[in-house]
C-alpha cells in the first residue's frame, strides 16, 4: 500500500531478464524529500530498481508508480516528459570526454532549455560552485581526478533542477576523502535542493552517514529496511551478515551441489 509520503511506489513487481528472476511481488516505497540506499548482494536487483523507476525497463506483472502516475504505462513522449525532472548520476560520471567541464554541464541546459548564452553561464557555474569546482570550469575530463569527475557528473545531473536524484553506485573506486565529500554533496543537496535521493551501493559505512532510510535487497524481495541503526542493531541473520561482511551465512560461501566425492567420482571408494 502506498503511504502518502512516498514519492515512488513499487507494487506487486514481479521483473526478470529472460529466465533469470529478480523481483517477486516487490512493493516497496521511497519517500519524498528523504535520501533512500538500496543495498543488496551482486544481483539483488539494485541497478534494476533504478531502471524501473526511469522507464528503461518495465515489469512484467505490477506497477511503479511516480506521484499519481504508472512509469511502466507512460507512452513515449510521456516518458520524455517526465526524465526532465529526473537527475542520474551514473556510476562512473559518464561525461563526454570531449567537452570540457563548463560545456559537460551545460549540455542539458542547451538540449533541454531554451536559455540566452548569460543564462545557462550563471547555471553552469553556479552548478559547479555547488560542487567546489567553480575553478575547473575549463579543465577536460582527462584533466580530472576520478572524484573531482564525478562532482562534475553530479553538476550536470542537477543542472536542469530535478526533483528525484537517481545514483548508481556513487562511492565506486573513489578514494576516502572523495568518498566522504561526494556523501556530503548527495545529503547537502537533497536538503538544500528539497529534492528526493535514490541511491544503489555497496558501500555500508559511507550510505550509513548519508541515508534516511536503508533497503536491504535479497532473493527477490525486501529482507529489511529503517534507519540505518535499525540494521545495525538487527538480529535478522542475513542483515548481520551483510552489514558486518561475513563469510557464510544466510548467503553461503559454497554454492548447492552434489557431495564433492560425488563429482570426484570417489562415493564407493572408502577411507
Amino acid at each position: 500500500m502506498r503511504e502518502p509520503t512516498d514519492l515512488i511506489q513499487f507494487s506487486s513487481v514481479n521483473f526478470a531478464y529472460g529466465q533469470s528472476t529478480i523481483f517477486r511481488n516487490l512493493d516497496v516505497g521511497f519517500a519524498a524529500g528523504k535520501v533512500t540506499a538500496i543495498m543488496g548482494g551482486s544481483g539483488s536487483g539494485k541497478t534494476t530498481i533504478l531502471k524501473l523507476i526511469g522507464g528503461q525497463a518495465r515489469p512484467q506483472q505490477g506497477e511503479v508508480i511516480c506521484e499519481a502516475s504508472a512509469v511502466n504505462k507512460m507512452t513515449h513522449r510521456e516518458l520524455f516528459a517526465y526524465r526532465k525532472r529526473i537527475g542520474m548520476l551514473f556510476q562512473f560520471g559518464a561525461l563526454f570526454t570531449d567537452l570540457n567541464v563548463f560545456e559537460n554541464v551545460a549540455f542539458p541546459l542547451r538540449e533541454q532549455a531554451s536559455l540566452p548564452e548569460t543564462a545557462v553561464r550563471d547555471l553552469v557555474l553556479m552548478k559547479l560552485h555547488a560542487v567546489g569546482l567553480r575553478g575547473a570550469s575549463r579543465l577536460m575530463p582527462a584533466e580530472l581526478s576520478g572524484g573531482m569527475a564525478r562532482r562534475v557528473a553530479l553538476a550536470r545531473a542537477i543542472a536542469l533542477d530535478p526533483s528525484l536524484m537517481l545514483y548508481d553506485e556513487p562511492f565506486t573506486g573513489l578514494d576516502p576523502i572523495s568518498t566522504a565529500i561526494t556523501g556530503n554533496l548527495i545529503r547537502t543537496l537533497n536538503d538544500a535542493l528539497g529534492i528526493t535521493s535514490i541511491f544503489v551501493t555497496h558501500d555500508i559505512k559511507a550510505s550509513f552517514k548519508v541515508a534516511d532510510e536503508v533497503v536491504l535487497l535479497s532473493r527477490g524481495s525486501v529482507t529489511a529496511r529503517g534507519k540505518p541503526s535499525d540494521l545495525l542493531e538487527s538480529n535478522d541473520p542475513l542483515v548481520r551478515q551483510f552489514v558486518n561482511g561475513e563469510v557464510d551465512g544466510p548467503v553461503p560461501f559454497h554454492v548447492s551441489s552434489k557431495p564433492y566425492r560425488e563429482d570426484l567420482g570417489l562415493e564407493h571408494v572408502r577411507g
